[in-house]
């Protein structure tokens, strides 16, 4: 039996108070007296447990998922706002409650770290708290917001020298990082239904228009919410990069980039498993995330996918690899701490 390891998971259901200091934080941007001590923050074991067991544990249980590695929230992220001592700070916190939780429910959530980033900012700055992260909270991975600016787009592809600080980092520490938008700030794109997975797809075609792996062979990344457009317009995509004289996209790309499950019906899945070779298909869900009602057409939610992976054509071998090998390989960090518990 499989464990079922959901690569992609938010503290999407933090104790009102996390929020509550946000709020705080970014009104003492414009009036400083009123900025709050990291020391206001307080919140209990028994908040973050409640937190957890009535919600992600839960469905998690209910659905037959095993570990989460578990990030803080997304669209929380937010590093358009403030300056990058605001956004040093807000990381802080959130990666510190995340670890909280990983460490109150050990054997089902493993921590991810947010990354303080700021837009025009020097990306070594994000090098201190991924060093913290790895070294004292055991995270097995980062994310990256490849847009800090929040949909204005400032800051150079992926591809560019500008990153090479965190790949460096990366390629040190052998972590992959899942490429992740925050809230979007441009009123034409929403958060969720259009800025992530504009992002996906952006990320994937600047990683097809460069060589970034030929710089840094062991670099992984997984793009979420199935890759965006890229699975779903693959000729097209397989076009451009012999329009470019790139090698082959199973050549250039698929030994560093995966995709994950966070697709939300049975055709978008199947078409992914169709697709992508399943060693590049990593198990997630976002639950609770973009999506959180339940399908009419179903009875269940739309954020349940390990059915979609169930209904599938995959056999008992590639749904194991999609469920777990897969998630072990990619983060290597996250086998290590599995074998040290004996699974």
């Amino acid at each position: 039996m499989s464990l079922v390891i959901d690569c992609h998971g938010h503290y999407t259901t933090a104790p009102k108070a996390l929020e509550q200091w946000r709020n705080k934080q970014i009104a003492g941007i414009n009036q400083p007296s009123e900025m709050p001590k990291v020391s206001d923050l307080k919140i209990s074991d028994d908040e973050l447990r409640e937190s957890i067991e009535l919600n992600q544990l839960k469905f998690m249980q209910e659905r037959g998922a095993d570990i989460t590695l578990f990030s803080p929230r997304a669209s929380f992220m937010a590093h358009h706002i403030g300056d990058y001592n605001i956004s040093a700070t807000w990381a802080s916190i959130c990666n510190e409650l995340c670890y909280r939780v990983s460490q109150l429910f050990p054997n089902h959530f493993i921590p991810v770290a947010m990354l303080p980033q700021s837009p025009g900012v020097p990306t070594k700055t994000c090098l201190a708290e991924i060093d913290r992260c790895v070294n004292e909270y055991g995270n097995v991975g980062i994310n990256l917001n490849p847009d800090p600016s929040g949909g204005h787009w400032t800051s150079p592809p992926l591809t560019d020298p500008y990153w090479f600080p965190i790949y460096e980092k990366m390629v040190e520490y052998n972590v992959p990082a899942m490429i992740h938008v925050s809230t979007s700030c441009h009123h034409c794109f929403h958060t969720t239904g259009a800025h992530y997975l504009n992002a996906d797809t952006t990320s994937f075609m600047q990683c097809l228009q460069g060589d970034l792996f030929k710089i840094f062979p062991t670099l992984r990344f997984i793009v979420p919410h199935g890759g965006g457009a890229a699975p779903y317009h693959w000729g097209r995509f397989r076009g451009l990069a012999m329009m470019m004289k790139k090698p082959t996209l199973e050549e250039h790309l698929l030994n560093n980039i995966y995709f994950d499950t966070c697709v939300y019906h049975q055709p978008g899945i199947d078409l992914l498993v169709d697709v992508i070779p399943y060693k590049n298909i990593l198990f997630a869900s976002e639950m609770i995330g973009a999506v959180r009602d339940i399908d009419p057409n179903t009875g269940f939610y739309f954020d349940d996918t390990k059915r979609y992976i169930e209904a599938s054509t995959l056999t008992k071998e590639q749904k194991y690899h999609i469920y777990e090998g897969n998630a072990r390989r990619v983060f290597p960090r996250l086998d290590q701490q599995l074998k040290a518990k004996g699974l």
